[in-house]
């Protein structure tokens, strides 16, 4: 099994497989093994092929669809429903467009409960702390992509999961709104100390943002590599860390890893 170097695990993916049923009725084989761990304040990503089943991967470790082989420990338990500790955040922002910057990111913490009072007030420190204070009462079609998706990344913190699970969300952004997103991302699971477990295409990104990378096969899926990354430098300036020591050696060993043809 993958593991993080240390710390409590969180997540595990025990010889995770799966299987889907062709139109003509055979099985498709999509997960052949997969085998990984995630510990507490631990940033992990997931780069592979198109198609390889990277999606279908987090849909597993979430329960929204069950396993045809292995299974998912959260805490070191199978709970088989999505664990309420678990944080999703897809490409598109899914805001709702009837509500304004400020209610959207309060969607889950109505959920969980509490008071509006206090929902409010966490709501609105959180687009505080993401620069979007002032456009609280703004709604959707008023607001740029990069300001939809920083409001997408409030509600998705807002309820405090200890684990975040993220689809490739900043990949329809341009690359200083990536960058500005991603340092912001960076920040707040470090300053909160939740696990982030990242789905991505962008190489540079997932060695920039990361402290592992696992490299994912062709389908059917397995993991044929894993890259500890350890650069010097701050990590929060991530411009400067593409140009630190190792990030271009990393870069060029994923590259060559990854089975694109």
């Amino acid at each position: 099994m993958h593991r993080s170097s240390g710390g409590r695990m969180l997540l595990e993916a025990c010889d995770l497989g799966k299987d889907f049923l062709s139109d003509n009725g055979t099985e498709l084989e999509i997960i052949r093994s997969i085998s990984f761990s995630l510990a507490r304040g631990e940033i992990v990503s997931l780069v592979g092929p198109s198609g390889c089943g990277k999606t279908t991967l987090l849909n597993l470790l979430c329960s929204l669809i069950a396993p045809t082989r292995g299974a998912v420990l959260w805490d070191g338990r199978e709970i088989g429903s999505v664990p309420p500790g678990v944080g999703y955040m897809l490409q598109k922002d899914l805001l709702l467009p009837w509500r304004t910057a400020l209610g959207n990111v309060m969607i889950g913490l109505e959920v969980k409960g509490g008071t509006r009072a206090a929902n409010r007030r966490r709501a609105q420190a959180l687009l505080d702390q993401l620069g979007l204070g002032q456009f609280a009462g703004h709604y959707p079609s008023t607001l740029s992509g990069g300001m939809r998706q920083r409001v997408a990344l409030a509600r998705t913190l807002a309820p405090e999961p200890d684990v975040l699970l993220f689809d490739e969300p900043f990949s329809a952004l341009d690359f200083q709104t990536k960058i500005l997103i991603e340092r912001d991302t960076l920040r707040l699971a470090r300053e909160l100390g939740r696990a982030l477990l990242l789905i991505t295409h962008d190489v540079e990104e997932a060695v920039s943002l990361s402290d592992r990378v696992l490299v994912l096969s062709r389908r059917p899926c397995t993991i044929v590599a894993e890259h500890l990354i350890e650069l010097q430098g701050d990590r929060s300036n991530l411009i400067a860390l593409r140009e630190s020591k190792g990030f271009a050696h990393h870069v060029r060993q994923i590259w060559t890893e990854l089975d694109i043809r």
